[in-house]
């Protein structure tokens, strides 16, 4: 099967098209025929070697970490699935034709979607669901700021907390603008041209915050919080300063099965729309990294083998 490899750490130009052995399932796994992976921000620090601490790779390695795709072998011991079903998960090695993965990671894909564009919901929508939900613990009635709504997660979490009844302030590029006003986002600022503080009228209970920050940047994102509140960064820690009323978490998602198939509920009610701006050839994965490494994408972007 083809497969999209890096034998080492570097730029993009060490993403290759290999041809490897179909894998076959484990004890507890199923083989997946993938119909799309997914490309995520985190892939760039991982195939660049910064994640290694956190993410040791075997090398070579293939990437992506989203699949949607068909069952197409059952290991042993596996109850629940069989050959055939449409399913989506998070997993290791999902640039590929084929892709194995832990039955108990995996959850029936939406009908209301195709096959290949739920490839964009399992790392950007349980990253979203869990700032909405665990961390921030949006309810109805809060006012909640979403920073960098125009990214993958971002247009998640905006309609996670329109969902759980917030008044959603989003920031976005003039680019993603629209897109962001039809996630449902009550006011939209365009962080290239405005000062949040200039565009906030009172402060929020919580900020979700998506994109880096550097330290002035963290400093203004606490005083916009309301005493009390809560900074919320699935990407770099932000530290309040010493004595501040203002509760900040960093955290990483985590894979979990129960949260992937409450995202799938909403998108087949259509409380959550999975907006998909690009969809690639498989073989395209090194010319998404340069361009997302060049400030060229927004949203999700799905490759298909």
């Amino acid at each position: 099967m083809k497969a999209m490899r890096i034998h080492r750490y570097g730029d993009a130009s060490v993403i290759h098209q290999d041809d490897v052995p179909r894998p076959a399932p484990a004890r507890g796994e199923v083989l997946v025929r993938v119909a799309a992976t997914s490309f995520n921000p985190s892939d760039l620090g991982l195939r660049r070697g910064l994640l290694r601490a956190l993410l040791p790779l075997d090398l070579p390695c293939t990437l992506g970490g989203d699949v949607s795709g068909t069952v197409v072998e059952v290991g042993d011991g596996v109850r629940g699935l069989a050959v055939g079903d449409r399913v989506i998960g998070r997993g290791a090695g999902t640039a590929a034709e084929y892709v194995t993965a832990a039955a108990d990671t995996l959850v029936a894909a939406p009908t209301a979607i195709p096959l290949a564009h739920a490839a964009a919901i399992p790392i950007a929508g349980l990253t979203a669901w869990q700032a909405v939900f665990e961390h921030a613990r949006i309810t109805s009635g809060q006012r909640v700021l979403v920073n960098g709504a125009g990214g993958g997660v971002g247009g998640f979490a905006v309609q996670l907390a329109r969902h759980a009844g917030a008044h959603v302030v989003a920031t976005a590029s003039r680019r993603s603008t629209e897109a962001v006003r039809q996630f449902g986002a009550d006011q939209i600022i365009d962080y290239t041209t405005t000062p949040f503080a200039d565009a906030l009228d009172e402060p929020v209970d919580a900020i979700l915050n998506l994109v880096a920050v550097d330290a002035r940047q963290a400093t203004t994102l606490v005083e916009l919080v309301r005493p009390g509140g809560v900074v919320v960064s699935a990407t770099g820690p932000v530290t309040p300063p010493a004595g501040s009323p203002v509760t900040a978490v960093h955290f990483v998602a985590r894979n979990d099965q129960s949260h992937l198939a409450a995202l799938v509920r909403l998108v087949d009610a259509g409380a959550v729309r999975v907006d998909i701006t690009a969809s690639r050839p498989l073989a395209d994965l090194a010319s998404v990294h340069r361009d997302a490494e060049s400030g060229h994408t927004r949203g999700k972007i799905i490759l298909v083998p």
